[in-house]
C-alpha cells in the first residue's frame, strides 16, 4: 500500500512517538492485529510485509497489502472500537512499532501540532485507501458487465 505513511509528521514528532513506540516481532502467519478485537493500539511496519484480511465464518479475504512505514489499527483507534479487520505478519519476521491508542492520545492533548499533523496524514492514507478501493470495485463491476 505505497503512500500509506504518516506524511505529515515532523521528525520532532516521531521523537515524541518513538519515545512511546514498544518495537515487536511478529512471525509468518501470526496476528498483529485480531479483527474483532477492541483497538488499544496503531501498528507502523518497520520491516517485513503484512497483510490485511477480512474473515467470515465461511472464506478469508486479502484486502491489502502493508509494507514498510505503513500503519495498521488506525480505523479502530480513529472510532474507539474494534478492529474491522486482521492484520497477519506475512514474512519470517515482521517488525512494527506498536503505539497504545491512550499514549497516542496523551501527546495529542500535550501537542495539540502533532495531533493535527498526525490527523492530516491519517485523512490522507484513508482518502487513498478510499479512491484504490473505489477503483477495484469500478474495474470489478465493468468485468462483470455481459
Amino acid at each position: 500500500m505505497a503512500g500509506n505513511s504518516l506524511q505529515y509528521l515532523t521528525p520532532n514528532d516521531w521523537v515524541l512517538i518513538g519515545a512511546k513506540a514498544k518495537r515487536k516481532v511478529f512471525t509468518s502467519g501470526q496476528e498483529i492485529i485480531r479483527q474483532g478485537v477492541p483497538g488499544e493500539a496503531i501498528y507502523i511496519i518497520r520491516r517485513g510485509t503484512a497483510s490485511v484480511e477480512l474473515l467470515s465464518s465461511h472464506a478469508r479475504a486479502v484486502v491489502a497489502s502493508l509494507e514498510e512505514d505503513d500503519i495498521c489499527g488506525d480505523i479502530a483507534f480513529l472510532e474507539r472500537g474494534k478492529a474491522t479487520a486482521s492484520v497477519i505478519a506475512k514474512e519470517q519476521e515482521v517488525e512494527a512499532d506498536e503505539i497504545r491508542a491512550e499514549d497516542l492520545r496523551s501527546l495529542f492533548n500535550t501537542f495539540p501540532g502533532l495531533g493535527s499533523r498526525f490527523y492530516q496524514s491519517l485523512a490522507v492514507i484513508l482518502a487513498r485507501r478510499l479512491r484504490d478501493t473505489s477503483r477495484k470495485l469500478g474495474r470489478a463491476l465493468n468485468a462483470a458487465k455481459p
